[in-house]
């Protein structure tokens, strides 16, 4: 992400949250026009257009954000009321239930799925709090509280992995992103970034296979296209020995 960006995020981010929604909406529109990868921006567009009485540009915003994170359980709830006002009211049922049941089984915790997700967001939050501030090892141990409380949020898995990778930490970074997978085969960022990391250690195969993954559930995927054509040239040098025609 670029310096504009992250300027934009953050503005948008601290308007919201003094509930100046007008300057935080055009911010955050901004956001999203450049990168669609973060869930609590399209969950903070959502609130922004229920509140607004635009109930179907909110349904659009709180399923981006539960595709993107589908363990939202803020964007979940937020999502079955809008389910509810657009009389969409067996969704909203199934939603319901499908967040009341699942982690049912999950190590660890006696907490609430309900409560588990929204301490685990409020981490997130504070680490990005943390790294606006360029506090990197601050920001990294609220994302490991996070990742922690919400093991199959594939979103918070992947910002630690690019911690990780920012630190030098190839290791942690992988295997945070394969985690990411994992958790949600479909989440394009966890395959992107691991994509990139393998592109970086030499494994062109791999890396490509990623690239290729995220296009078949996005054939418009610009980055994934960007990559892969980074990884074929790559792979035309290794197997010629010399550079490829343009």
């Amino acid at each position: 992400m670029d310096e504009h960006l992250k300027e934009q995020l953050l503005l948008g981010r601290e308007h919201f949250n003094k509930r100046e929604y007008e300057q935080a909406r055009e911010l955050l529109r901004q956001v999203v026009a450049k990168l669609d990868t973060y869930a609590d921006v399209h969950h903070m567009l959502g609130v922004i257009a229920h509140g607004d009485g635009e109930f179907i540009e909110a349904r659009m915003h709180f399923e981006r954000a539960v595709e993107i994170n589908p363990n939202y359980t803020e964007a979940q709830l937020n999502l079955i009321v809008t389910y509810n006002e657009l009389g969409m009211y067996d969704a909203a049922r199934d939603l319901y239930a499908k967040i009341r049941t699942r982690d049912s089984t999950e190590e660890g915790s006696s907490l609430d799925p309900f409560a588990r997700g929204r301490i685990a967001n409020m981490h997130a939050d504070t680490s990005q709090a943390y790294l606006d501030a360029k506090m990197l090892p601050e920001a990294i141990r609220e994302l490991e509280r996070a990742v922690a409380l919400g093991p199959g949020f594939a979103d918070l898995r992947t910002r630690l992995g690019v911690l990780y990778r920012d630190t030098g930490d190839k290791h942690r970074a992988r295997k945070q992103f394969e985690e990411a997978i994992e958790a949600n085969p479909r989440y394009a960022q966890a395959r992107i970034m691991l994509g990139v990391l393998l592109l970086g250690a030499g494994e062109i195969d791999e890396a490509r296979d990623q690239f290729e993954q995220v296009l078949e559930c996005d054939p418009e995927n610009k980055s994934a296209h960007t990559y892969l054509r980074i990884a074929r040239t790559h792979a035309e040098k290794s197997e010629d020995g010399a550079e490829p025609e343009k």
